[in-house]
């Protein structure tokens, strides 16, 4: 042992090899003369990516670049086409039917938001609640709408609110409540109010309900122990605990209630004397630029509207999150 000891204490590390001069020394994990294998995995990735990283760019970046650029000029037939800067965007915010469109959205809006997202809580909150085949079908039943295409809901309720040969004028005037002219100009917004609320209602409600789902059920046990009911349950339990959830459904609700088009658009050929070509925001740019071909100032307004919904939205989260706490 002694010896042994002894050849321990006086051994010495075996001599570390030394590159010769003007030789690297290798790096862990890249092969002699080839890529790191972080650089190889950069490459990869970029390799994945590109095909929607090119249609990204040719379908999405490019077309916006090529419109801003759009709204940044004017053609005139006397003056022929130049460069304006911002003339276009200075004349969108001064253009009476232009702040039309926006404030009957906003009133669209107030109206027809809170009601079709207290529905989708109503039932998110019903089908958690209940556990039988019920639940299925009545959850089945309300999302199928959101799977039948825009166009063609508005076109199944621009038949029913028909007031030539619509059953619900038929149905109205039978019962003696007279002719119900639900296309009328005092009745417009809540027609089209209620077509958005049927298609869009079981979507949000989902989305709820999914977020119910996650809830841990202890809190419910611990609630019912304590002696809560299920309103009680309902009202400070889940409806605090999913505030992010209801929180995303208003912001897109938001969103596609300022880019109101498709509806109005369909109903537009029933009703032209009450859908004018300015009726919201996007139809106005939509018609300025295929009606009247004046593709300058239809971008400058379509970039507008951007930059409103851009702006609102970011407003509301801050706000959101302010109130909330949320992050």
């Amino acid at each position: 042992m002694s010896l042994l000891r002894q050849q321990g204490s006086t051994a010495t590390a075996p001599p570390r090899a030394v590159p010769a001069k003007g030789l690297r020394t290798p790096v862990a994990g890249r092969r002699p003369g080839g890529l790191s294998a972080r650089t190889r995995h950069k490459g990869m990735g970029l390799l994945l990516v590109s095909p929607f990283l090119l249609l990204f760019l040719a379908f999405l970046v490019a077309p916006l670049c090529y419109a801003f650029w759009l709204s940044l000029r004017t053609s005139t037939l006397v003056g022929g086409d130049h460069f304006s800067w911002f003339a276009n965007y200075k004349q969108t915010f001064t253009d009476p039917q232009f702040l039309s469109g926006v404030r009957r959205v906003v009133v669209f809006g107030v109206v027809q938001i809170p009601l079709m997202l207290g529905l989708a809580l109503l039932g998110a909150l019903i089908i958690d609640e209940v556990t039988s085949r019920l639940a299925k079908v009545f959850r089945m039943t309300l999302f199928m709408p959101y799977a039948v295409p825009a166009v063609i809901g508005a076109l199944m309720w621009g038949f029913l609110y028909s007031p030539t040969f619509g059953p619900v004028n038929s149905i109205s005037h039978s019962l003696g409540l007279g002719k119900v002219d639900l296309l009328s100009h005092d009745l417009m917004l809540t027609s089209l109010g209620n077509i958005v609320t049927w298609q869009w209602t079981g979507y949000n409600m989902i989305v709820l309900y999914a977020a119910l789902q996650g809830l841990p059920r202890e809190v419910y046990e611990a609630a019912k122990l304590d002696g809560a009911g299920q309103l009680q349950t309902a009202l400070r339990i889940k409806i605090p605990m999913i505030s992010s959830a209801m929180v995303l459904t208003l912001m897109f609700t938001l969103i596609g209630t300022l880019q109101f088009f498709t509806e109005p658009r369909v109903l537009e050929h029933s009703a032209s004397s009450v859908i004018t070509p300015d009726y919201t925001p996007n139809l106005y740019a939509y018609n300025l630029a295929f009606q009247y071909s004046e593709f300058n100032y239809s971008a400058a307004i379509s970039f507008s509207l951007g930059a409103v919904v851009f702006i609102g939205s970011y407003i509301f989260l801050f706000v959101a999150r302010k109130r909330s706490g949320l992050k």
